[in-house]
């Protein structure tokens, strides 16, 4: 049975590690390479399932973006006829409603494309969140079944 060279085991290990997480892993413990690549299957399969479990997906950051844009943009048409009361006598009160229904609608389309750019944002940090922590178990499953692990 041949045996790898530490050198070559590390190398070996490096372009194995599907992940991508670690750039070499050594053995300290005298594992042997079928040992070792046995832990990183198994240090990558825990890394994985911890990270799908804590992982939230936020959602519906339009539809609440467009509800708060909706109820703004009412209440802004509201204000702006109270404000204008002179000329509310010359204007007939189903116009002043379509002029109200219109601003909340353009609003609501406003809120739906602010809502949804935060939506993306936080699902963008969620992800480097994750990433760095399934990073981080994988890490440390690894030392802690004895392998130093270099970044």
């Amino acid at each position: 049975m041949n045996r790898f060279s530490p050198v070559s085991l590390c190398i070996a290990l490096s372009v194995l590690s599907s992940p991508g997480w670690a750039q070499s892993v050594v053995p300290m413990k005298g594992q042997s390479s079928q040992q070792t690549q046995a832990d990183i299957n198994e240090c990558n399969s825990i890394a994985n399932s911890q990270a799908s479990s804590t992982s939230s997906q936020p959602s519906g950051g339009r539809v609440k973006g467009a509800a708060v844009g909706a109820a703004a943009g009412a209440v802004a048409s509201g204000v702006r006829s109270n404000q204008h009361d002179a000329y509310d006598d010359r204007v007939d009160s189903d116009v002043k409603q379509n002029v109200r229904q219109d601003r909340a609608k353009e609003t609501a389309a406003a809120g739906m494309v602010v809502g949804g750019s935060r939506q993306r944002q936080e699902r963008r940090a969620d992800e480097k969140t994750t990433q760095a922590n399934t990073a981080s178990a994988y890490s440390s499953c690894l030392q802690g079944k004895g392998y130093q692990v270099n970044p």
